[in-house]
């Protein structure tokens, strides 16, 4: 693969070591992975490193369009939210192997692929971010189809998550019984339907706390939550403070 991206290791050495990070020679190596991007994040979701197939995929030019951004400056609100569910469980210790989700493109389309992601440690330990791989599903891949069958699940969350979604209309999606939706479900997402679309809901309603005067309770309402105390208490649960504090923060 031809690499007119290539970044002086001194940067990449830098960028990483200011995390505690230190960069083998062999990372090079990841340049020439044909359409299989690779990245590496801090904690707060900044991308320090990115292959050659991450840059080519999103249509940029240059590594340094893409360090110091995260994923809502290059993939849109749905899909950085549900990235970063992801990277919250990697960040807790988790590796997430192989999982099947919707990856955004340059195009603005998205495509199914598996990701893997893993923590990453500082020499004393302390999880300092996560580093992932992605690679496009090829039709005639033995992976597993209730991945596939979910996934389609997601899809319909991601267009209607404002809206009450029952169990029994995601299952009708994937073609599966809701019992077999949701035990499929958790094993590929890691979370039950209901769980997840509370997940997405709360990041989705973080951008309208930041840019809108809305009050807290209209927001509420317009994500879905009952009322604004169920809307604090998930709020809260996902993100580890009060929709008051997250948008006084801003």
């Amino acid at each position: 693969m031809p690499n007119p991206t290539s970044q002086p290791k001194e940067t990449l050495g830098g960028e990483l070591a200011r995390i505690g990070i230190v960069v083998p020679e062999i990372v090079e190596l990841f340049d020439y992975l044909e359409d299989t991007p690779l990245w590496i994040k801090d904690n707060e979701g900044t991308y320090l490193w990115v292959n050659s197939s991450f840059i080519i995929n999103f249509g940029f030019k240059h590594r340094s369009e893409i360090i110091g951004h995260n994923d809502y400056d290059l993939c849109g609100e749905t899909l950085a939210n549900q990235y970063r569910i992801d990277d919250e469980r990697v960040l807790r210790g988790e590796h997430i192997l192989s999982r099947l989700e919707l990856v955004g493109r340059f195009d603005h389309t998205a495509r199914w692929c598996l990701t893997s992601k893993i923590p990453l440690h500082d020499e004393k330990g302390d999880i300092v971010g996560n580093a992932g791989i992605t690679r496009p599903k090829s039709e005639d891949a033995t992976t597993r189809a209730t991945g596939t069958q979910v996934g389609e699940a997601v899809r319909y969350i991601g267009k209607h998550y404002k809206e009450p979604i029952t169990n029994k209309e995601l299952a009708a999606t994937c073609n599966l019984s809701v019992r077999a939706l949701e035990r499929q479900f958790r094993v590929v997402y890691g979370h039950t339907p209901h769980d997840y679309i509370r997940r997405i809901r709360v990041r989705m309603s973080c951008t309208a706390l930041v840019t809108s005067s809305k009050s807290i309770a209209e927001i509420a309402s317009e994500f879905g939550f009952s009322d604004q105390s169920h809307f604090g208490k998930e709020f809260r649960r996902v993100t580890g403070e009060t929709p008051k504090q997250y948008r006084s923060r801003f």
